[in-house]
């Protein structure tokens, strides 16, 4: 192993191959370079708070003229995010996560954050927000993160929401609509919609809507639509196979939760395919996503046989 100090490059030799290996990439999340008073080079990790004069980098290194990689699936249903975003470096990028206090939503908003990204949690509630950014900055203290109050169950808000993200004259690289309700009995919203549908579909649809030209501005940017299996058994057509609006936002005598939900969802995707085909040719790409089969969240809080189900099927999900 040498190490130049002039140069500050490192390389290592394997002791029996005698292969050269390279150290390349960032440095991993939580980890920043630093100079001592004479001049040496050192590295912190906040994380784990210690600190090393080998560059932590050296468990990732690479050899200098690797054979070509074996065609297979680089991740499977066991990654996890962090795994996803080794030696990423997003730093420049700004990304907005909805629902982003708890779940899914909060380990993305986390996973981004560490690896630089300047994220904004847009939740419905701004001390829920508020807690969730201090969590974050608990695991690094350099971490670029904000929340803002986002309630998709009110057309205003996302308005509100919106401009006050303009006001801001950032960039959009990033938007990932994770907000859902789940199993929640009948109501309407102050704009007169059914919940569940205004929730996880109409809302963000709007949010997209107010937010397009910025992301265009952005590119190459991307949307995010968590969406789920469960959108396969449902359907938004009459008998005829026409678009059935009746069944989008139903009366209580028509609701069922479930339902409800499988057709959000549904709407989610139609959405998403629909916006990557007007906006990648802007540069702005849209993918939905399936997050994993009754991934243990705390989506199910609102009835207790969900809450049932879900602690059965615990463990055969993945873990957020």
């Amino acid at each position: 192993f040498s190490c130049s100090h002039l140069e500050e490059k490192t390389q290592w030799e394997h002791p029996k191959s005698g292969k050269r290996k390279r150290v390349a990439g960032d440095l991993p999340y939580g980890w920043e370079q630093e100079t001592d008073e004479n001049g040496q080079v050192y590295f912190v990790d906040h994380i784990n708070k210690r600190t090393t004069y080998l560059d932590p980098r050296l468990a990732f290194t690479v050899e200098d003229n690797p054979a070509k990689p074996a065609t297979r699936q680089k991740y499977d249903g066991n990654s996890t995010a962090m795994e996803i975003l080794q030696g990423r470096d997003l730093s420049g990028k700004v990304v907005i996560v909805t629902g982003a206090n708890s779940g899914i939503g909060f380990e993305t908003a986390k996973s981004l954050a560490l690896h630089g990204a300047h994220v904004i949690l847009a939740c419905r509630s701004l001390s829920r927000g508020g807690d969730a950014v201090q969590r974050i900055l608990g695991e690094w203290h350099k971490a670029k993160v904000e929340a803002m109050t986002l309630d998709l169950a009110s057309l205003q808000s996302v308005q509100h929401f919106a401009e006050a993200f303009k006001s801001k004259n950032l960039p959009l690289h990033i938007l990932i609509c994770n907000a859902a309700v789940f199993g929640v009995p009948w109501c309407l919203t102050e704009d007169g919609l059914e919940s569940t549908f205004q929730v996880n579909h109409l809302g963000h649809f709007y949010l997209v809507q107010l937010l397009e030209e910025v992301l265009r501005q952005s590119s190459p940017a991307r949307v995010v639509v968590v969406s789920s299996e469960s959108h396969r058994f449902t359907e938004i057509k009459d008998s005829s196979g026409k678009l059935d609006f009746s069944l989008l936002s139903p009366s209580k005598k028509e609701y069922w939760a479930m339902l409800a939900y499988n057709r959000s969802k549904l709407c989610n995707i139609l959405f998403s395919n629909e916006l990557n085909r007007r906006l990648s040719p802007h540069g702005v790409t849209s993918n939905s996503l399936h997050p994993g089969n009754m991934i243990y969240s705390s989506l199910h809080r609102n009835w207790w046989v969900y809450t049932l189900l879900f602690t059965l099927a615990r463990p055969f999900t993945k873990s957020m």
